[in-house]
């Protein structure tokens, strides 16, 4: 089937004031879910991203779960035609420091071509690029030219800790040829980009005990240990001064960076004093022995998340604290084994903690890392899409951050994903004053469209 190009790319002039109007509804909703009292918040956005399914004749439902609800939908049968699974997330991270925003994040707003607000990039703006350009098709055309399955889920932010359990005994609802998630980012302003790999993640939070209450640190320093001069001395061990992880057994599994990929990420052309002036530091840093790409993508990391102990007011105040904490998280590369890391990592700090000190280690989530092959007729099918929607061809990368959703689709369901990013390095996801471009919001539409034509080709 194909559908006159010229009427949907009219269809989307005509209507996207209103498609940047109805993203904004959608972000004013406070739907964070690592929060308990947005829950209500969660409800609604979930309702929200259903009525949007409902006005274009779909099948769909909200799903309760043990955690936050799963929005389904279904596009009418197209007889003979690929079944495409579009996945995201309509859940957004915590807004904190609220005082650095520059507007308030959750009342959208334009900047500079760009919509400011918290869930412009990750996943709102993004997800919603396939939900208009399916309802471009159907008012155009009178139907879509591939079957759509739609899986929006509530917990992405917070490890999606339900999701997999949703999958695994809905196989056959979820079956598909192929699955499409935007939750990553273009290579650079005017590149965009086809992720075809992503790191995996695992995520902890060591916890220290010392005394039973926090102490007088003159009284009694030097006397009891300090749970936080432990924190630091025990965080400090997993890295050495060249960047390299400490924990044992790290690097066992992690297979070498193949050449013909360091050329390939060579000739991107990236250039690191553009990168450094883009994130206001004077100088980069990481494990020695690998270009900037290559740490960010193929190389596994250590991070402190964030750290908690003693007194942090105003002022002074002498305590030797009773806890300290540290949330620290490590990227991970293919063929690394989260529970395998987590078994050693356990053990090391284990040596590591001194008398006077309870330790326990939290595991929050983990996933391995993801490759997709480059040489199918889905990438190609996305790239000539890409190329339609952005008017330039797009770069393959990888991305340093963590989708487990797409191991989870790769175990279960036995299919690749295509990683199509519409936002900007530079979006500031997860951050303050979170944004997305409204011209590649657009753009993004625009290569959707097209993608639901190309992938229609390949399984008529």
């Amino acid at each position: 089937m194909n559908a006159p190009s010229p009427a949907i790319d009219k269809y989307l002039d005509e209507n996207g004031q209103r498609f940047e109007e109805e993203l904004c509804q959608l972000l004013r909703i406070e739907s964070v879910s690592a929060v308990a009292a947005h829950k209500a918040d969660i409800q609604r956005a979930a309702e929200w991203v259903l009525g949007q399914f409902k006005t274009l004749g779909f099948a769909c439902e909200v799903i309760a779960t043990a955690g936050h609800p799963i929005v389904f939908a279904q596009s009418p049968t197209v007889a003979g035609a690929a079944t495409v699974l579009v996945y995201g997330h309509y859940d957004v991270q915590p807004p904190d420091p609220l005082n650095e925003w520059i507007s308030p994040p959750f009342e959208p707003t334009v900047r500079d071509g760009n919509l400011y607000a918290r869930g412009s990039t990750d996943d709102k703006g993004q997800m919603f690029t396939h939900v208009k350009s399916a309802e471009a098709w159907i008012r155009t055309a009178g139907r879509l030219p591939v079957n759509l399955k739609y899986l929006i889920e509530g917990e992405e932010e917070v490890g999606s800790a339900n999701l997999e359990k949703f999958v695994d005994k809905n196989r056959q609802r979820l079956a598909c040829d192929i699955i499409v998630i935007s939750d990553t980012s273009q290579f650079a302003p005017g590149q965009p980009a086809i992720t075809y790999g992503l790191k995996g993640i695992a995520y902890f939070e060591l916890r220290l005990a010392g005394p039973s209450q926090d102490l007088h640190s003159g009284v009694f320093g030097g006397a009891v240990a300090n749970p936080a001069n432990a924190l630091v001395r025990m965080i400090a061990a997993l890295i050495n001064e060249r960047g390299q992880i400490q924990v044992p057994g790290f690097y066992d599994d992690v297979a070498p960076v193949a050449q013909a990929e360091r050329e390939q990420m060579r000739k991107l052309g990236f250039d690191d004093a553009d990168f450094m002036r883009q994130l206001g530091v004077e100088a980069l840093a990481g494990e020695e022995g690998f270009t900037t790409l290559e740490r960010r993508w193929a190389r596994p990391t250590c991070d402190i998340n964030g750290l908690t102990s003693g007194y942090q007011g105003e002022g002074s105040k002498t305590v030797l604290p009773a806890r300290a904490s540290a949330k620290f998280s490590f990227r991970l590369v293919p063929n690394q084994d989260p529970a395998k890391i987590e078994a050693s990592l356990r053990g090391m700090l284990a040596k590591l903690c001194p008398p006077g000190i309870k330790m326990d280690l939290v595991a929050y989530h983990g996933t391995p890392a993801v490759v997709v092959p480059l040489d199918s007729p889905y990438m190609a099918a996305a790239s000539r899409a890409i190329e339609k929607g952005f008017g330039k061809k797009p770069v393959f990368i990888r991305e340093g951050g963590s989708i487990p959703v797409v191991s989870t689709f790769h175990e279960k369901l036995g299919v690749d994903t295509l990683l199509l990013g519409w936002g900007q390095n530079d979006d500031n996801t997860h951050s303050p004053n979170e944004k997305f471009c409204l011209a590649d919001f657009h753009r993004g539409i625009k290569a959707s469209a097209h993608l639901w034509e190309e992938l229609s080709a390949i399984r008529a």
